[in-house]
């Protein structure tokens, strides 16, 4: 089974670089609602029902466009995850190879090449 990134990055105890969130209310909700929900033989994105369903359970009103947005996200996240299963996908933002990381790479690639 491969490892996730973020997997990786606490083996080599690393800090993953996150790209900065304006909206953590937003993702808090979108997380808590569910990135995506089962459908069919596979997973979709959240629907209107389950966030309707979330809104009236929880007391919390979202206005109309918070509802498209936790659904373009919800969207946005599975495109993500069906591309990310190729092994030569990048991260999904641009960030520099930190002196550490590049340290981590040279010392397994002197393990390995010896």
């Amino acid at each position: 089974m491969r490892t996730s990134r973020l997997e990786e990055c606490k083996r080599r105890k690393i800090e993953p670089k996150l790209p900065p969130n304006p909206a953590p209310h937003i993702t808090d909700r979108l997380i808590e609602i569910g990135l995506t929900e089962a459908a069919g033989m596979g997973v979709g994105p959240i629907s209107w029902v389950q966030i309707d369903a979330w809104q009236r359970l929880t007391g919390v009103p979202i206005a109309p466009w918070e509802a498209r947005l936790l659904r373009t996200l919800s969207l946005a996240y599975l495109a993500e995850v069906r591309r990310a299963e190729a092994e030569t996908c990048p991260p999904p933002w641009r960030i520099e190879t930190t002196a550490r990381e590049r340290e981590i790479e040279e010392a397994e690639l002197r393990s390995v090449l010896g």
